[in-house]
């Protein structure tokens, strides 16, 4: 159990049961041709709010071996899909010019889907030259993603989808991953469960 800040963002709220320090394990299971990749590893998971209408991501892990050999790291963005406006800040460090839409719970009622959830879009950004840009919905403590765009520098490995799954069960965050890379199509990667820690 967990308590809401006071001063959370309406649009944050649900994406709130995210918010905190996760700390956990997982595995990696991917079939490259005939050669099975697998290993365990932990993981940081953050999930943290500045005031603004998205939540703020980070992820670390490392190999459970001997020297916790670092993994992987990833950072983003997550908020609920919806057009932006004069309202809210931006392009790049540009101030709102008109009144925060969405300031209250029934105006984010306003944005909820047909399957009464919400749409979300969450940016991903790994340090090896990939960018994901996922869409999905959040439906109660259970989020669904698929990558709408795969962005690469031409110096990163080929990585060309995932869809990936959130869910709150019994007070942890399980997660599944699932990725088309290295020629091989959309398939099984990897998975792990945390629990809160801060």
């Amino acid at each position: 159990m967990f308590d809401l800040e006071a001063n959370l963002p309406a649009e944050i709220v649900p994406l709130s049961w995210l918010l905190g320090v996760w700390e956990g394990s997982g595995v990696v299971h991917y079939t490259l041709g005939d050669e099975v990749r697998e290993h365990e590893f932990g993981q940081r998971v953050s999930f943290s709010q500045d005031g603004l209408p998205y939540l703020n991501y980070t992820s670390q892990t490392w190999l459970l071996n001997e020297a916790l050999t670092p993994l992987a790291s990833e950072s983003g963005y997550w908020r609920l899909s919806r057009t932006l406006g004069d309202g809210d800040p931006g392009p790049a460090m540009l101030p709102a010019s008109g009144e925060r839409p969405f300031q209250t719970a029934d105006a984010v009622e306003t944005l909820r889907n047909e399957a009464g959830g919400f749409d979300i879009e969450v940016s991903v950004i790994h340090p090896g030259g990939v960018h994901e840009l996922y869409l999905g919905r959040v439906k109660g403590p259970r989020i669904d993603l698929a990558t709408d765009a795969v962005m690469r520098s031409a110096t990163a490995k080929e990585y060309a989808a995932a869809t990936r799954i959130y869910g709150l069960v019994d007070g942890a965050l399980l997660w599944a991953w699932d990725i088309a890379a290295l020629g091989q199509d959309l398939r099984t990667h990897a998975s792990g469960r945390l629990e809160r820690v801060e």
